[in-house]
């Protein structure tokens, strides 16, 4: 656990916290990876490993899948649109049938989650993967009852990195974005909050591409996921 800088010694203020779900609260990369093989043996095309594949989560389904397309994490500039489009409606028929066999919590996230909601914060979901499979992983791993909105890579006209999912929120809790941490795993994360004025987490375990996060100056890093616990402070009442 460290600061990115001297100011954030403390997230004061602080009433809400919206969570990432893939690479922050989850690994989804084995289920993911299971539909991604289903889908290349369905077009008649090589199957990759579990390691490689989960070097291409973290951008959404169509980016997922015209990755692995393209053998690569950088797409091929001259993808057939029609072909990946028929690609991704297989991936995610596959994906539908095993959205929670293998995916799994990271350690210290459930027992965290209940003791934000016990100290009065609120929990929301922005997740930029496709809306319909997320609440099924909830249900399944026990942590749905933690989030009030959850908003899915389909919920409004744009995804992470742009702002307006976070300010979405915001506006429907009647809330500033002052109010708010964003805590997730990736850059789009980061980039997000940054964009809404929103101070952020972000966790060094996640799909991040090997990337450093602090890059995109986060206002805290922790390393795992019960390190959170230690900005958040019991609520007032």
């Amino acid at each position: 656990m460290h600061l990115h800088n001297n100011n954030a010694s403390m997230l004061s203020s602080k009433s809400t916290i919206i969570f990432d779900l893939d690479g922050t609260l989850v690994d989804s990369v084995p289920d993911l990876a299971a539909s991604i093989n289903d889908m290349l043996k369905s077009l008649g095309r090589d199957t990759f490993s579990l390691d490689i594949i989960r070097t291409w989560v973290g951008n959404g389904a169509k980016t997922l899948v015209e990755r692995a397309l393209s053998k690569h994490q950088h797409i091929l500039s001259d993808l057939d649109p029609q072909y990946s489009a028929r690609a991704l409606e297989i991936f995610l028929a596959h994906y539908h049938r095993q959205a929670c066999v293998n995916t799994y919590l990271y350690d210290g996230v459930k027992t965290s989650l209940k003791a934000l909601r016990d100290r009065g914060y609120t929990l929301h979901i922005v997740t930029n993967k496709p809306l319909e499979f997320v609440a099924p992983i909830l249900e399944k791993l026990e942590i749905d009852c933690y989030f009030s909105i959850i908003l899915g890579a389909d919920s409004l006209t744009k995804k992470k990195p742009d702002p307006l999912p976070l300010m979405h929120i915001c506006q429907q809790q009647a809330i500033e974005s002052h109010e708010c941490v964003m805590i997730g795993d990736s850059h789009n994360d980061i980039l997000a909050a940054n964009a809404a004025k929103m101070q952020s987490i972000a966790l060094t375990y996640g799909y991040n591409y090997g990337e450093d996060i602090t890059k995109h100056h986060p206002t805290i890093v922790c390393d795992t996921f019960s390190d959170i616990l230690n900005y958040f402070p019991q609520l007032s009442k």
